[in-house]
């Protein structure tokens, strides 16, 4: 599967969106560099089939489907759209996404999914203060237990701290997975994954007066 934003924009001479570009496809982690408030949740509602940009194109392997992007991207953690309201319990967040998924979702089997990932004791705290990499795991790895979900956008994972190298795993374990994964963050981010000697591929959502520069990721 392979999704392409052929130069979209989104507001008035893209205020909320400048023209951007980028691919995601089965089998890559992709990194897509954005900076400011709502940039990085309006680019993951495009790439996720959930807003038609203003201006380009988004495609499915080669056809425009926005219906079926959204059957098979699971956007993850989009702040105000899809993140979990910050006070409800880790173990009612399990139940909610199993429910969503079509699976059973009484507290025995929130109790061993929350085994799967190491979080029985943390069951009863507010999801806002779990460490950001149980955050992300486990949000991202729920999600992909929808049906007929082949890919993920997780949106600014960097605004819950921590080692933005945490993230950036987890989201290379789950291309591994064949799966299509879409990671959009800022620039502080990519340069502090970028330290470690990590070739991250992607692409950036230039500024207003910036130029878009597209790396299509590789695996």
């Amino acid at each position: 599967m392979r999704i392409e934003l052929r130069q979209v924009s989104k507001g008035k001479n893209g205020s909320a969106l400048p023209d951007t570009s980028l691919v995601l496809q089965t089998g890559t982690a992709t990194f897509a560099r954005a900076e400011t408030e709502q940039r990085p949740t309006v680019l993951g509602l495009i790439a996720a089939g959930r807003m038609r940009p203003d201006t380009g194109t988004v495609l499915i392997d080669g056809t425009v489907d926005s219906s079926r992007i959204r059957r098979e991207i699971a956007l993850v953690d989009a702040p105000i759209v899809s993140e979990p309201a910050g006070n409800v319990a880790v173990s009612q967040v399990v139940a909610e996404e199993l429910m969503f998924a079509g699976l059973k979702s009484h507290p025995i089997a929130v109790g061993r999914t929350l085994d799967e990932f190491g979080l029985r004791d943390r069951a009863g705290t507010d999801i806002a203060d779990l460490a950001p990499g149980d955050r992300i795991r486990l949000l991202t790895n729920l999600a992909t237990r929808r049906p007929g979900v082949t890919g993920i956008v997780l949106v600014s994972p960097d605004r819950h701290g921590g080692d933005p190298e945490t993230w950036w795993r987890i989201a290379r374990e789950l291309a591994a997975q064949n799966l299509a994964v879409l990671v959009i963050a800022g620039v502080a981010a990519h340069s502090a994954i970028s330290a470690t000697g990590e070739v991250v591929p992607g692409a950036t959502v230039p500024s207003d007066t910036a130029t878009l520069f597209g790396l299509e990721g590789l695996a």
